[in-house]
């Protein structure tokens, strides 16, 4: 079953969407489910943070957090033409679940929106290969695109974005965020965050129909999110949105 319309044919006509597309025939979103996995995320963190400075060095050469190891956690790394080009984290955050990279800075404003029982979605650590993302300046969005993912299979009310004051804008045109808190610092990180929230209900529809790669089939999110724990997750996900851009544009043309 396909998740949404894309606003129409005319969407996927621009020369950015049918390029997305057609890179995204060669990826593939493979969750971490084994040591080997979590380690090529957390080594590709590590030199990302490394080369700007962002985290001190350290012996194991990896980069990991407590964050990494809770129940309601996925880790996802992107593989393009098979080799890992860039990773994220996301976290479900419910009334049972709290966890997550913007709970941790941003706990007075959300703790009392989640005991209201609002669900957010909560991508952090998107970290991509230097020389990968000099050759695909799209890389942010085959990325993200897992956040997008995550939000419609979770129902979730809000896609949070913890992030540097610099790329706030990126999510403000893409994703529509709204700032939601100032800027605070984020235990081991040499730079501060801020904190935008993207209201999924709203905005869900307006993204696709920009930018309808971010569409997907809920075969591919049950096969990235809803498979068990993260190490019953399946081994290698491909993407669904030609087909789920393609499907909704049939079902428009039906109605």
């Amino acid at each position: 079953m396909v998740t949404g319309m894309a606003g129409g044919p005319q969407a996927a006509t621009s020369r950015f969407a049918r390029g997305l597309m057609d890179l995204l025939d060669r990826v593939e979103y493979r969750p971490a489910r084994f040591t080997e996995d979590f380690e090529a995320v957390y080594r590709l963190r590590y030199h990302a943070y490394r080369r700007e400075g962002f985290i001190p060095e350290n012996a194991e050469r990896i980069c990991k957090d407590d964050l990494d190891d809770q129940p309601n956690c996925r880790i996802v790394g992107v593989y393009l033409d098979g080799q890992l080009v860039s990773s994220l984290r996301v976290h479900h955050v419910t009334t049972e679940h709290r966890q997550s990279a913007s709970m941790t800075v941003y706990s007075d404003l959300l703790d009392p929106m989640v005991d209201r029982g609002v669900e957010f979605v909560d991508p952090s650590r998107f970290t991509a290969d230097y020389d990968a993302s000099l050759e695909y300046p799209a890389l942010p969005f085959l990325t993200l695109r897992i956040a997008a993912m995550a939000s419609v299979y979770y129902d979730a009310d809000y896609c949070l974005a913890i992030v540097r004051p610099e790329h706030a804008a990126f999510y403000k045109r893409v994703f529509l965020s709204q700032e939601w808190a100032e800027q605070r610092s984020y235990d081991g990180l040499a730079f501060p965050v801020c904190l935008y929230a993207a209201e999924v209900p709203v905005i869900r529809d307006q993204v696709y129909s920009r930018f309808p790669f971010f569409m997907s089939t809920q075969t591919e999110q049950r096969m990235m999110f809803g498979l068990g724990d993260r190490h019953e997750a399946a081994m290698t996900v491909r993407p669904t949105a030609r087909f789920a851009y393609a499907e909704g544009v049939r079902r428009a043309a039906i109605a």
